[in-house]
């Protein structure tokens, strides 16, 4: 009988092929867990989590003085993820009133919650005043505007995000720092706005923020996005955001958290001063390679290479129709083999194709289909098209599952019909 083995990056840490060849994940069976929770369902992997957050916390406050981690919540807004977060010791970045809604019932404090959006409305803003959240991030002179209509007392801290002009080599729909983006004020405005901040009695100015792009594998545009602010004058805080990327495929080596911590930090130490509070925002960088989304293949149609179809698709996974972003694939019982073939979902889209070239092990249906790489963007972006309903988020945990948001019924799909 062959021995255990690990698997690549791209899996959660600490999965596993037993010996009888069975993958792994937070030491349950993946097969016994389709059977037990149904499929499409997303597992995480709740070590891998608490892992990684550790990481990048202690890379950061080993390498600096005055810093804080912040978890970009829009890569997964699952309660329990947001708890697990806050537990190892990081603060929380929400990008809407959902997204706060959200950390607030899973107890994270509101001076940890850090407000972003480009398009915050008065609702979303007053509630976040009302709640006392620790920092809101001016994307605007519309935002200023309305929190001195609020005239909250005492005034609130904020950060200026500033668009940097610099661009990572990422997709353009995940690129936020080129000039020409919605996102952060472009530094020529940014001196102005900068004064009126400062004369602002609404509000009290840390300092600046920028947000480069997301699935990031290179770090020399942090240092391009430091040195672009030094201009704008000396602040005690600068926020450079996230964006690292993630594993997707075997043999992807993105740099690792502390090789990431250690640019940011020596880019600011750089071109910007020693003492200075620093700011991190991973979200992908921490939740993608803790998902694996497991998925029954339905059907197997001849073609070349044939169509693997399988119970979810694009309401599940968006990212492959947004932006080609690519995955792999493996039965979960059955990884050895080389089957050239598409894995596409079941909705009625010719763009619904999760896989254009994988590798299965002589797929049939029945077979459970596990896609890794899931834990990032997945549950985020999913949704109802052709009234599917939505997957649940299983926590795997020292061979423990547990559902943490169950899966949506028919029934739910009515619930706000009137």
């Amino acid at each position: 009988m062959a021995a255990t083995r690990a698997l690549s990056a791209a899996w959660p840490l600490a999965s596993r092929l037993t010996e009888a060849g069975r993958l792994e994940v937070g030491g349950c069976d993946a097969i016994a867990l389709a059977e037990e929770f149904g499929t499409p369902a997303y597992l995480l992997a709740e070590d891998d989590l608490r892992a990684r957050a550790r990481a990048v916390r202690e890379a950061l406050e080993a390498r600096t003085g005055e810093a804080e981690v912040l978890f970009a919540s829009k890569a997964l807004p699952v309660t329990a993820v947001y708890r697990i977060m806050a537990e190892e010791g990081l603060s929380v970045d929400v990008a809407s009133g959902g997204e706060l809604h959200m950390a607030l019932a899973a107890a994270v404090e509101p001076a940890r919650i850090y407000l972003h959006g480009n398009a915050k409305d008065d609702d979303e803003l007053r509630a976040a005043v009302d709640v006392g959240v620790g920092c809101i991030v001016i994307d605007n002179a519309d935002d200023l505007a309305r929190l001195e209509a609020l005239a909250p007392d005492p005034p609130v801290r904020v950060l200026l995000r500033v668009n940097p002009d610099v661009a990572g080599d990422t997709h353009a729909f995940i690129s936020t720092g080129q000039a020409a983006s919605k996102f952060g004020v472009p530094l020529e405005d940014a001196p102005a706005l900068i004064e009126r901040l400062k004369a602002s009695e609404a509000v009290s100015l840390d300092g600046v923020h920028v947000h480069i792009g997301s699935q990031l594998l290179e770090l020399a545009p942090f240092a391009g996005a430091a040195a672009a602010l030094a201009p704008l004058g000396d602040f005690g805080t600068y926020d450079l955001g996230g964006g690292l990327g993630a594993a997707y495929l075997d043999g992807d080596q993105p740099p690792s958290l502390e090789d990431w911590v250690d640019a940011v930090v020596g880019a600011v130490h750089e071109h910007l001063g020693p003492a200075k509070r620093i700011l991190l925002e991973p979200g992908r960088a921490l939740t993608a390679n803790s998902g694996v989304t497991l998925y029954r293949v339905v059907t197997v149609k001849p073609g070349a290479p044939p169509w693997v179809a399988v119970d979810g698709g694009m309401s599940d996974n968006l990212r492959p129709m947004l932006y080609g972003a690519r995955y792999q694939a493996a039965i979960a019982d059955r990884f050895a083999g080389a089957t050239p073939c598409r894995v596409v979902g079941k909705h009625c889209e010719s763009g619904d194709v999760l896989i254009a070239e994988a590798e299965l092990a002589d797929p049939r249906p029945g077979d459970v289909v596990a896609v890794p790489a899931t834990g990032a963007y997945g549950h985020a972006l999913a949704n109802n098209y052709n009234g599917v309903p939505r997957p649940p988020v299983v926590l795997c945990r020292d061979g423990d599952a547990r559902v943490v948001v169950r899966r949506e019924t028919y029934d739910d799909l009515l619930a706000r019909d009137e």
